[in-house]
């Protein structure tokens, strides 16, 4: 039995740093926009390039079982030289392989780190894709938790298996879907919001679910809890320098970031969602979980690379005792409370 299956992509990612890139802003349909500008027709020297194993299912188990969970990892690798480097990864982080290995070639992702820090990912999806919950064996998907992040194709399908796997056999979930998975729409995962009994995205995420892609107006951030809690008993959404907030249907939480230069913010996302999860199962408190969040994501921040400076927990507790983060409650009565099939 574990304590965590994750289940979500893994790449092989390239960091290319250069000096050469320009950000604009351009204004269209959906408002303003930035974008990472390189000169036309030319060569431009990469002055630092750094190989590591990224995907948000690796990145994830990378962080929980650092954090002393015993983890699993679920998804799809290829037979070739990268699907290797991944499954030696996951062997030197005492983390096991539960996935399949496809035909297909393995997920790969291209980072481009612009002057400004900030960044375009080109990924290349491969195998990851390919998922399905016939190939899995699922005599070993035996935990107490089941971390989804956000997975298309025919994954996406094997989530929605996994999710009823997880009912019948009483694990829980926490969900983690990204802009390109909501951008499906609420209908296409709703299955995996009905099951989940927590629920981590960051604002715009959980506008495009609540509003559609290309919405208007901006929600206040309580208006975009009350209607997620209206599904999923513990919704946390991130707002980036706003800090993060969630509700657990009582009361409204506000965790406040610090002020700090950010290097590289690839990898943050995962490390908050998958920290505050960790948290919720070694403490059962949401202010805590809240702060080792913070803490760990900011750590990412700090440094290159999704993986490099995840902490261990007693690194993690000795860094947040130094750096206390803020947390701000209120009441919220109004708020629908969990439903008892979630208790």
């Amino acid at each position: 039995m574990y304590d965590v299956i994750t289940v979500g992509s893994a790449t092989v990612d390239v960091f290319a740093h250069t000096d050469k890139s320009e950000l604009i802003s351009l204004s269209g349909a959906l408002g303003k926009e930035d974008f990472l500008a390189y000169p036309s027709g030319s060569k431009i020297i990469i002055n630092r390039l750094m190989f590591t194993i990224g995907g948000g299912g690796t990145n994830t188990a990378t962080c929980l079982r650092r954090l002393g969970l015993s983890t699993g990892y679920v998804g799809v690798i290829g037979d070739d030289e990268n699907g290797s480097q991944i499954q030696s990864f996951l062997r030197k982080e005492k983390i096991d392989f539960l996935g399949v290995v496809g035909k297909e070639m393995t997920g790969y992702s291209i980072i481009l780190d612009s002057l400004a820090h900030d960044r375009t990912i080109l990924t290349y999806k491969g195998c990851n894709d390919r998922g399905s919950f016939s190939r899995l064996k699922a005599s070993r998907l035996k935990t107490s938790w089941f971390y989804f992040a956000s997975m298309m194709g025919s994954s996406l399908d094997m989530l929605k298996d996994l999710a009823v796997h997880a009912a019948k056999n009483r694990s829980r979930i926490c969900f983690n879907p990204s802009q390109y998975l909501v951008c499906l729409g609420k209908k296409k995962i709703q299955p995996l919001l009905d099951a989940s009994h927590i629920l981590v995205l960051n604002r715009e995420e959980a506008q495009t679910l609540l509003d559609g892609e290309g919405f208007k107006t901006e929600r206040p951030i309580e208006h975009l809890l009350r209607k997620l809690q209206e599904t999923v008993p513990l919704v946390v959404i991130t707002d980036g320098p706003g800090g993060a907030w969630a509700t657990d249907g009582h009361h409204l939480y506000h965790a406040v970031a610090h002020r700090f230069k950010i290097v590289e913010s690839t990898g943050a996302g995962d490390a908050f969602a998958s920290t505050f999860l960790a948290g919720i199962i070694k403490k059962g408190d949401l202010e805590h979980a809240l702060r080792l969040a913070v803490t760990n994501a900011e750590s990412v921040l700090e440094h290159h690379g999704a993986k490099n400076k995840l902490l261990s927990w007693s690194v993690l507790l000795r860094r947040m005792k130094k750096r206390p983060v803020n947390i701000i409650r209120k009441k919220m009565p109004s708020l629908p409370l969990p439903s008892e099939r979630h208790r």
